[in-house]
């Protein structure tokens, strides 16, 4: 994946503010519902996602700038502890068979540098053997020892994508790249794995794939279990006058009827708008937002002013 701060087009000195501001703009814009003739947008929508998990995240966003993450959020390989620790050579499989090299010390000769590691090993160290310049070398024997050859790997899907399913494509920590179906209706931390298509080892069998669903922030709805929260933003004369209103769903769009003198922060509720759950699907919660005009509208403050002085009223009063 592209580094975040170029997926989102900030600087790395962008306020977490701009930040949000870039992505918002960014999801809208190639949302896959805005977008149902381009077959990309859907990709384009995910990466934007990955990309704000990443630096919208304050935690997340100081361990991609400290080098301890990549730009997927997986853990970089920070080397051994003061730069040492045994040296290894490829063995089946691609692993590493690990060896220590050294001479025997003053009165300790190779056997007994043996018996010291296999006390440390439990028993787990060959026999000595002469190395290069007279020493001796000692191999680890993983014989009868279990490996885990399990890959867990995350992936980051639209809220659209884990109600309806679908197809995406995932880059494994090998380089290697597999399709994988995503069932209808999955949920936040749920596991799919692939049998077969983890680490191999000469001699065991093949390791499964573990994917880790993460569902990416969505730019209008938040999830509540299995219920969404949306604000919806109303003119002032809508809430005054009432009328009907668009609201986004996850399907189409539905009219809301908003009463006469609707203040904001009232919450409507929708039912059945929200996630599919066991016996049924969860409800959509659709809060008012009332905004005002953008700049400076002298009629309108003419207004508000003759209002305030024939009927002034106290919202605050029972606030003390």
């Amino acid at each position: 994946m592209r580094d975040p701060y170029e997926v989102l087009g900030v600087p790395r000195s962008a306020t977490a503010a701009a930040i949000k501001s870039a992505y918002r703009k960014l999801a809208k814009k190639h949302h896959p519902d805005s977008n149902k003739g381009d077959p990309k947008a859907a990709e384009r929508f995910s990466e934007i996602n990955s990309a704000n998990e990443i630096i919208g995240d304050e935690d997340k966003r100081k361990q991609f700038d400290r080098g301890e993450i990549d730009a997927e959020g997986k853990p970089r390989f920070q080397g051994f502890p003061g730069g040492g620790g045994p040296r290894g050579r490829a063995g089946p499989g691609g692993f590493e068979s690990y060896s220590f090299r050294g001479g025997a010390g003053p009165g300790q000769g190779a056997g007994a540098f043996e018996d010291i590691l296999n006390s440390m090993f439990g028993g787990g160290m060959r026999g000595a053997r002469p190395g290069a310049g007279g020493g001796a070398q000692f191999e680890f024997d993983t014989g009868g020892i279990g490996l885990d050859l399990d890959v867990n790997v995350a992936m980051s899907v639209s809220l659209e994508e884990s109600v309806k399913g679908g197809e995406k494509r995932v880059r494994l920590p090998n380089g290697k790249e597999l399709n994988v179906k995503i069932p209808a209706g999955v949920i936040e931390g749920q596991q799919i794995r692939l049998r077969g298509q983890g680490e191999t080892a000469q001699g065991h069998p093949p390791g499964d794939l573990l994917i880790t669903i993460n569902i990416a922030p969505h730019p209008f709805f938040k999830i509540d279990g299995a219920d969404l929260r949306i604000d919806l933003p109303v003119t002032l004369y809508e809430a005054v006058l009432g009328g009907k209103v668009r609201v986004p769903t996850l399907g189409n769009a539905v009219e809301l009827s908003v009463p006469k003198n609707t203040s904001s922060g009232r919450t409507f509720r929708l039912k059945g708008k929200g996630l599919p759950k066991s016996g049924g699907t969860g409800d959509l919660f659709v809060t008012i937002r009332i905004m005002l005009p953008d700049g400076n509208d002298a009629e309108l403050e003419a207004l508000m002013e003759k209002w305030r002085d024939q009927h002034p009223y106290n919202p605050r009063s029972g606030l003390g």
